[in-house]
């Protein structure tokens, strides 16, 4: 049978739980409290047994302290596993490229994640598939729940574009990475585009009317750091290594269907994390 160890079940991570168990997978993952029968990630002994049982192992867990918490503690049992290895990053690696096209080749930890970078590297150097991951939308986290909750805004930025990428989408390529070797991967959608264009059309699908406009100085800090960088994420690699294609490849396409769907992401994500651990 194949096994799935999952280094922190966040939202992206425990969609790929729910895919591969109802998959027949055993999939075992860790959390801080060992909730929801995880295991909990201090828990050495136990994540040392499965670590020796995994077929795969995944980290979602981002760096904490300037630190990547996984490598730190378990590093050296990662090192001589025969086991599949990934590890879910960010295109946030590659700092600002002023809207210009970025790829796999393109400099990383020049820009405001330079924890990540190093984590990102660090995981290359132990022979993992990086997925580098821009903004990440789904069921029950899009731009249509922070329209519905009046948390959405519009910023005056011309020329400022993000990538994204729908979960089911990331979770199509990572699976598609298991045979794929190591490596960074970008997943992203194929049409980047602007933060004010989506909350435009997520405001249109509800029947509501677009956000107001807001300055960069009511920003926090994080949403400022957001705007500053500026950069068009390619696909291309994934598309040709891992024979991967976005369902959903374009923002569009991604709150259309997510648009006709009723069921909170709650309910969907509480069956995997019960199930996860056997």
């Amino acid at each position: 049978m194949s096994r799935l160890l999952v280094f922190g079940l966040g939202y992206t991570a425990s969609r790929l739980a729910e895919r591969l168990a109802a998959d027949g997978w055993h999939v075992v993952g860790t959390t801080r409290d060992g909730r929801g029968n995880t295991l909990r990630f201090d828990d050495v002994d136990a994540v040392t047994a499965e670590i020796a049982a995994a077929t795969h192992i995944l980290s979602s867990v981002p760096p904490e302290h300037e630190a990547d918490p996984v490598l730190g503690r378990y590093g050296s049992l990662l090192l001589r596993t025969r086991a599949w290895i990934g590890y879910l990053s960010s295109t946030g690696v590659y700092g600002d490229a002023q809207g210009a096209w970025v790829d796999e080749t393109a400099p990383i930890g020049g820009g405001r994640r330079s924890a990540r970078a190093a984590a990102d590297a660090d995981w290359l150097a132990i022979g993992a598939r990086t997925f580098r991951l821009p903004g990440i939308y789904g069921l029950g986290r899009s731009p249509l729940d922070r329209v519905r909750q009046g948390k959405a805004h519009r910023i005056e930025q011309p020329g400022q574009v993000f990538s994204r990428a729908h979960v089911d989408d990331i979770v199509s390529g990572v699976i598609a990475g298991f045979d794929a070797p190591a490596g960074a991967y970008n997943l992203a959608d194929d049409v980047p585009a602007s933060q004010n264009d989506v909350v435009a059309f997520a405001a249109m699908l509800l029947g509501m009317p677009a956000p107001p406009f807001v300055t960069l100085e009511e920003l926090t800090a994080m949403g400022r750091g957001f705007y500053a960088e500026n950069r068009r994420v390619a696909n291309g690699k994934a598309k040709r290594v891992l024979g991967w294609t976005p369902a959903w490849p374009d923002y569009r396409a991604g709150l259309r269907a997510l648009s006709a769907m009723t069921s909170p992401m709650p309910d969907r994500i509480a069956p995997a994390t019960a199930s996860v651990a056997q």
